[in-house]
């Protein structure tokens, strides 16, 4: 016969798979925000790790998986370089090749600059000052850095008016 404390860690245990089981049939998740979530559902992390190690054992969870799958998304939405590694910092993921991805994906960052800036404006090739600064600040708000942004106005032949 079970004791009542290891019946109750025997249910917290089938809890705690069932609600990644759940979370990850929804989406990918990195291993930080399975962590996170549960915590926030009064999980603690002791009680968490043993669990998310076997689900990563049998590659139901796989952090590889999710940067692939995150990362896709997110250069599908517009989203530039600096944007994106900061939002994969955010969900624990540090090293990642994103050039190699953003390569793989929409043929370099620099195209995907160029894509994201033309569906967003005209063609109009002489800018007041103020036009240029908001369509500067527009640019790397997406996450792209200020020499790429130089690059693409150079590239574009955009001039500002007198």
């Amino acid at each position: 016969m079970m004791t009542a404390s290891l019946q109750t860690a025997i249910e917290r245990n089938q809890k705690i798979t069932q609600i990644c089981m759940r979370l990850l049939a929804r989406r990918e998740h990195s291993q930080r925000e399975l962590l996170d979530k549960l915590a926030l559902r009064g999980f603690k992390r002791q009680e968490v790790e043993p669990i998310l190690k076997e689900m990563i054992a049998q590659n139901w969870q796989n952090d590889s998986r999710f940067v692939e799958c995150y990362v896709r998304q997110r250069i599908a939405d517009g989203y530039g370089p600096l944007r994106i590694r900061y939002e994969l910092q955010q969900r624990g993921i540090d090293d990642v090749d994103l050039d190699t991805l953003a390569d793989e994906y929409v043929d370099g960052w620099q195209n995907q600059l160029l894509s994201v800036y033309e569906r967003k404006y005209d063609q109009v090739k002489v800018l007041s000052a103020a036009e240029w600064l908001k369509r500067n600040r527009f640019l790397y708000q997406r996450g792209f850095n200020a020499e790429m942004i130089k690059t693409l106005f150079a590239t574009l032949k955009l001039k500002l008016s007198q």
